[in-house]
């Protein structure tokens, strides 16, 4: 497969409504986009990196210059384009970047064979179970009305976003409105330390599915001194940037479930292989989400599809966070979203949407 050029694409998305976590407030998301181009076909990546370096070490502009600079130029060298990881693995970290690039490279080469990349990846469901990710409020009130909408369009598992100080009582109130049926997690997003583990155990008596990366994301130790001090399953999100960390994290006993967010782990090939090991020692997967447009969200419905991944996940369709997506929108179906079956992605962007959120765009040869 040779590719012609890359056009990478920024656009801004403004969110229906903010939406905080224990790292900040974002009421609009900034999107870098990758287009990759080919004598056959043309194929769609999303960078999910945020604007600012707060998730992780990425940022936007970063990735973009990453990719000018490195990423793009190394595609003139490689072998299998296709299979763009090893022309990327001289170079460190930016993940983000190269997940990115690489599923545009996959989008196109799976649509000029006219695979799905769902069918690439091995997926076995035509639909994924939802899960919807509810941000930090200003009161209890706020979160029961927002959490209540939620429940009604059919979502069937909801992720509390929490942080010291909104953490105890707002899950008593989502537990004492919607009772035990409700499925329920918690996502800290880093916000504590090992000595707040007293306070983390009390939430053991809500039953909930998991706490999600409650301590620093570069100590996997102490999170192994943590899951042995709480009921609730330890979940890593953003302490899983590669297989071989998925793989030291289990041996430790640093969590017992993992969310497997293409972006942060450089690829959705890596991805699977987080799913295959998971897999393989019994870890339960779920995929997570990064506010994507319908493009990302395509992609990770096609990886939620794979049979490791056994929890619901922040596959949220496109109206939790765009009132327009870039792509036809993905809609809640009894609390699932149908996994795209046509080639590559299976999605393509609507270009008069695209064109009105576009900021810039910059075309480079190979």
């Amino acid at each position: 497969m040779k590719i012609n050029g890359v056009e990478l694409r920024r656009v801004a998305m403004p969110l229906k409504a903010p939406f905080r976590t224990s790292f900040g407030v974002a009421s609009s998301r900034d999107v870098l986009l990758i287009r990759v181009v080919t004598a056959d076909a043309e194929g769609w990546g999303e960078c999910v990196a945020l604007s600012e370096p707060r998730y992780n070490a990425e940022y936007v502009e970063g990735a973009a210059d990453m990719l000018r600079r490195f990423l793009i130029p190394a595609l003139a060298h490689a072998e299998r384009p296709h299979l763009a990881g090893a022309a990327f693995a001289p170079f460190k970290g930016h993940r983000m970047a190269k997940a990115g690039l690489e599923t545009a490279v996959l989008d196109a080469w799976l649509r000029s064979s006219g695979e799905s990349l769902a069918g690439y990846l091995g997926a076995e469901k035509s639909r994924v179970p939802s899960g919807v990710s509810v941000g930090i409020m200003e009161t209890i009130p706020e979160l029961l009305d927002t959490v209540e909408g939620y429940v009604a369009e059919g979502y069937v598992r909801i992720k509390l976003k929490i942080e010291p100080g909104w953490d105890l009582e707002p899950v008593r109130a989502v537990r004492e409105r919607f009772g035990d049926e409700l499925l329920l997690q918690v996502d800290a997003n880093a916000a504590y330390s090992l000595s707040d583990a007293p306070g983390l155990a009390r939430l053991d008596d809500f039953g909930l599915l998991l706490i999600e990366q409650p301590l620093a994301d570069d100590d996997l130790v102490q999170h192994a001194q943590l899951a042995r001090r709480l009921r609730t399953p330890v979940c890593l999100d953003e302490s899983i940037d590669s297989a071989a960390q998925a793989a030291a994290a289990i041996t430790l006993g640093a969590c017992s479930i993992i969310n497997v967010k293409p972006g942060r782990v450089g690829g959705y090939l890596e991805a699977r292989r987080i799913h295959d090991l998971c897999r393989a020692h019994g870890v339960p997967v779920w995929c997570g989400g990064m506010m994507e447009t319908g493009i990302g969200r395509a992609a990770n419905v096609a990886l939620a599809a794979l049979p490791g991944f056994t929890l619901p996940g922040d596959t949220s369709g496109s109206s939790r966070y765009f009132a327009t997506d870039l792509t036809p929108p993905f809609e809640l179906a009894e609390g699932h979203l149908a996994v795209p079956a046509g080639p590559g992605i299976g999605v393509d962007p609507l270009q008069e949407v695209l064109s009105e959120v576009t900021v810039s765009t910059e075309w480079i040869t190979i």
